[in-house]
């Protein structure tokens, strides 16, 4: 590679580094500090080896051995991990990472939408997703005037565990399907979008839609919202591998291995308290209507801000800071 092609191909990340330094701006994510060492030791390594007596060398070497001590100067000081790990590290992930959540929810969205399409043409369709003995379940309940009794027929906490439990193991799923260059990810994406569209279609044919919606989405909204960003995280994976820019592909993958289990980390409160509205509320299948409306639109409110608003937010904040400066 010549030498302008490489300044051109990484002078970005330079520039990030040297804004770092200058105080200018800040990166909350040590992880994302330390990766920014490596890169640039690499940067280093490639530099000392094709450019031996460059002026590019001596900077990168000024450049890297600036940053180390600023690093270890600076270890020390992470005292709230945890509080900047919701407040800054997972936003910046969601923003860096929202093609894929774009894609995530656009396939998960056709899927619901092949699974009403697919119902409404074939009336065995939906016996083959959902099987026999939960449509037979849930005529004789329908029959009963109590269509949702499924989720009054188990203990609260025996229910709790089991479904946070599994909800937290298909995320992960999710996330490790990427490991096959992404079309893992997809198909269980779509397997769970074609199962929810049917599932909704079987109660429309009983004129339940409504009914459905209402009271399947108290805990749906955060389970199917985290399902979605768990094939966020899996895309980044597979992505990685498939796309991995100016980076070689042990780094591509190992940086966004990291981003992907910060996700999936970052989910487990949401597939807690779904798991608890499933288990201790959903089963309250009588509430007044405006109780399940405020439950559903204060989940949906949140995810649109945590995941979308907020993120772009904070990046919009950090680039002015970084212009003014």
């Amino acid at each position: 590679m010549k030498e302008v092609q490489f300044i051109k191909n990484n002078s970005e990340r330079w520039r990030e580094v040297e804004l770092f330094l200058s105080k200018k701006t800040s990166i909350h994510d040590p992880d994302k500090l330390a990766e920014l060492f490596i890169q640039l030791t690499d940067d280093l390594s490639y530099s000392k080896t094709f450019y031996p007596q460059s002026k590019t060398t001596q900077y990168l070497n000024s450049l890297t051995s600036k940053l180390h001590q600023s690093v270890y100067k600076n270890k020390k000081e992470k005292r709230s991990r945890i509080i900047s790990f919701w407040k800054y590290e997972l936003p910046e992930i969601f923003f860096a990472r929202r093609k894929e959540l774009l894609i995530s929810f656009v396939v998960f969205f056709i899927a619901i939408v092949i699974g009403v399409v697919s119902s409404e043409g074939d009336t065995g369709f939906v016996r083959l997703i959902l099987g026999d003995s939960y449509v037979n379940m849930t005529q004789e309940n329908i029959k009963n005037d109590d269509p949702l009794a499924v989720y009054k027929q188990m203990n609260g906490v025996d229910m709790f565990m089991g479904i946070t439990f599994n909800n937290i193991r298909v995320s992960f799923y999710a996330f490790m399907a990427g490991l096959l260059l992404s079309v893992g990810t997809i198909l269980l994406l779509l397997y769970n979008g074609i199962m929810l569209g049917t599932f909704h279609h079987l109660f429309y044919t009983q004129d339940l839609l409504f009914k459905s919606l209402s009271i399947v989405w108290i805990h749906g909204t955060l389970e199917i919202s985290s399902i979605i960003i768990a094939g966020a995280a899996g895309l980044v994976l597979g992505n990685s591998i498939l796309f991995p820019k100016t980076y070689s592909r042990r780094q591509s993958f190992l940086i966004s291995a990291k981003d992907g289990v910060k996700i999936i980390i970052g989910l487990i409160p949401l597939f807690i308290v779904a798991g608890f509205l499933e288990s201790f509320v959903t089963r309250f299948t009588q509430m007044p209507i405006f109780i399940n409306l405020t439950i559903i639109l204060s989940s949906l409110s949140f995810i649109i801000w945590y995941v979308i608003i907020y993120p772009f937010k904070l990046s919009r904040r950090e680039k002015n800071e970084s212009t003014e400066n």
